[in-house]
């Protein structure tokens, strides 16, 4: 029997224009990292965030670590990270030997809570997560799914304490808060661009600030830390995290179409929101007042006291077998057994999400067939319970 076609859950979509930049770096032979793509790839982001200095590396990941080290973050380190995010948020946590401290969601945009995180806050400085008075390192908050966190009280709560904030917004170019952009609020901001984001150089990340000399030094990091000499010569460890002049080339195509591709996944969100509103235990997050999301992911959350029973695993599996492929939400960092050990601050309501949450197919290069063909089999598995 023919299966039938697969529908992703995120894929890349290219546009016109990224293979005229990409022959344009080959017929002119810049294909190592750095190059002009890489410095107009920067200045597109900076004109489309609003900030003014950015460094294009090779992943958001290294974008964070390069932060992490930036602002002195050494072995021993507290510091306070969104419990519900992927592990990239956090790895570079550990790279340098810190420690993390989980922060529970809250339930308006699914982010770091305001009121876990100050509790967190005043008990590293109390002495009560690590025996002794510590005033933690920095604050990662991410932007899920492309929902601005709420940074106003996040902001306020870094600048009262005096803690710097890398804005982890990988999952957030083309949403904004007030109408200030994702990756903007932070001391300093992360983008990605891995395959599945709203945009894509294949693999590639970005770090923003408006502190020029952050971004001098992240520069300077990524490519291995390089003196000026006529030798190779390093007074600081360094790291291979520059990105290349072809994969930029690419990012600029995609940032020529990145407004288009917000529309696209938005209007995804409002065909699945209208088109499931009927069915019982099946809910979607709204965007409160002042967030605009880019709706990188469709997400809805099935609570099976209302849906007869059926769970988000069930859905999982039962458009898994149509060939749909589904996600649950991110397990949050603190019920990974490789952070099994770290301090967690607030309730269940990351938990909570996990157990009930599942992401939707949501590419901007859906056609209104795959969607429908998503919905009907929802559909049909809620009509045979």
């Amino acid at each position: 029997m023919h299966s039938p076609s697969k529908i992703w859950l995120s894929s890349p979509h290219m546009g016109p224009n990224e293979l005229k930049y990409v022959q344009e770096a080959f017929a002119t032979n810049w294909i190592a990292p750095l190059g002009p793509h890489v410095d107009g790839f920067e200045k597109d982001l900076q004109d489309f965030t609003g900030v003014q200095h950015a460094a294009a590396l090779s992943s958001g990941t290294a974008a964070i670590h390069l932060a992490l080290v930036i602002l002195g973050v050494k072995p021993g380190d507290l510091v306070l990270c969104q419990s519900m995010t992927f592990s990239a948020s956090a790895n570079p946590i550990a790279y340098l030997g810190a420690r993390p401290v989980f922060i529970d969601s809250e339930k308006e945009t699914w982010n770091m809570c305001p009121q876990a995180l100050e509790e967190a806050i005043l008990a590293c400085e109390a002495g009560k997560v690590s025996g002794k008075p510590q005033k933690p390192a920095a604050i990662i908050p991410v932007h899920l799914y492309g929902m601005p966190a709420k940074m106003k009280d996040i902001m306020a709560l870094a600048k009262k304490y005096e803690i710097p904030v890398v804005e982890d917004a990988a999952e957030a170019l083309g949403a904004t808060l007030d109408g200030k952009a994702c990756g903007s609020f932070g001391t300093m901001g992360v983008l990605s661009f891995n395959g599945n984001k709203i945009i894509t150089t294949s693999g590639g990340g970005a770090l923003l600030s408006d502190t020029e000399w952050m971004i001098k030094k992240a520069r300077f990091l990524a490519t291995q830390a390089r003196d000026e000499a006529p030798h190779y010569q390093h007074s600081h460890i360094g790291y291979n995290y520059r990105l290349s002049n072809v994969l930029a080339g690419i990012g600029r195509g995609q940032m020529e179409v990145l407004p288009e591709r917000v529309a696209q996944r938005r209007s995804n969100f409002e065909f699945y929101k209208a088109a499931l509103a009927g069915i019982p235990g099946i809910s979607f997050l709204s965007e409160p007042e002042g967030c605009f999301s880019n709706r990188w992911l469709t997400c809805i959350l099935v609570d099976p006291a209302q849906s007869g029973g059926i769970s988000r695993e069930d859905i999982r599996l039962f458009l898994g077998e149509e060939n749909i492929e589904c996600r649950p939400l991110w397990k949050p960092m603190h019920l990974q057994p490789v952070f099994q050990d770290a301090p967690y601050f607030g309730g269940k309501v990351a938990e909570e999400l996990f157990d009930k949450g599942l992401c939707l197919p949501s590419g901007s290069n859906l056609s209104e067939e795959d969607l429908e063909r998503v919905v009907l089999r929802v559909k049909e598995l809620f009509s045979g319970n």
